[in-house]
């Protein structure tokens, strides 16, 4: 997953915003690098509160290509996030990106893909079954029949942007406190509906990622998974954001990658989850 194009930074227009939970957002922006964002990457916000210097990284979570519109679905966390959630359609906001490897979506063509996601490791996955299907599409392997692609999602509780994925394909749900669809996480829903893959693309906590790499590499399931870590710079200049992996960096010599760099996105096999 390498030859990213050059993150581009600008001033983006707010297009909307809306509260999806008490503490989630949905917000909509104009950027003019959409053509080169593929799933599984992120974009930085920079606030204009010269308190807050670094900015603040936010995977991308849908694509409306022909209107050059990016979606990103984020918590309120502390402050930065807070100022985020302030923003109103009309206003504007610098921002820089696509940042970092997305999903290897060609490894899609001829295969049932699994799109697992859990909390906040839901809203990428959305881009990643948007890009699949969409029309016009300028590489025919990327034409999939319909339901090729599913997905499963595991929340604590009450679930957020479900719509979203059961208008476009099925959906295998979880929730811990039995809330809605199976009691328990995803790995339970997956496997009590016998869920078909032979494909997994997976967001979400740690624990979570090592439980389906676990069970990719028990059924000789090619996985990706997208790392969740605390960035900084989101160039792979400050060294803040490293994953422990199974094999030593070609620069640096040793078992760790950069997150915002090297990933966020890596094949399975190749992440320690220890």
């Amino acid at each position: 997953m390498s030859g990213n194009a050059a993150p581009t930074l600008e001033t983006a227009r707010v297009v909307s915003q809306e509260a999806l939970t008490e503490d989630t957002m949905s917000l909509w922006l104009e950027v003019s690098f959409v053509p080169k964002a593929r799933p599984g990457q992120f974009v930085s916000f920079y606030l204009d509160d010269p308190s807050r210097l670094l900015p603040r990284p936010i995977s991308i979570c849908d694509f409306e290509r022909r209107l050059s519109l990016l979606r990103f679905v984020y918590r309120i966390a502390g402050e930065g996030t807070r100022q985020l959630s302030l923003l109103r359609t009309g206003d504007s906001v610098r921002v820089m990106g696509p940042l970092g490897n997305g999903y290897p979506m060609e490894e899609m063509a001829g295969k049932r893909v699994l799109l697992i996601g859990g909390g906040l490791g839901i809203p990428p996955m959305l881009g990643c079954l948007t890009d699949a299907y969409r029309e016009p599409c300028d590489r025919e392997s990327f034409r999939l029949p319909p339901k090729a692609v599913n997905a499963a999602l595991g929340y604590r509780s009450a679930p957020f942007m479900l719509s979203d994925f059961s208008e476009k394909t099925h959906v295998y749900l979880a929730t811990e406190d039995g809330s809605a669809g199976v009691k328990g996480n995803v790995l339970t829903a997956i496997r009590e509906e016998m869920a078909p893959s032979d494909l997994i693309f997976a967001c979400g906590p740690k624990r979570m990622l090592a439980a389906v790499a676990s069970y990719a590499a028990e059924r000789c399931i090619p996985c990706y998974v997208s790392l969740e870590e605390r960035m900084a710079c989101g160039v792979g200049a400050c060294l803040g954001c490293v994953a422990k992996t199974k094999s030593e960096d070609p620069h640096y010599h040793v078992p760790y990658r950069r997150v915002c760099t090297d990933g966020p996105v890596f094949y399975a096999p190749d992440v320690d989850f220890s």
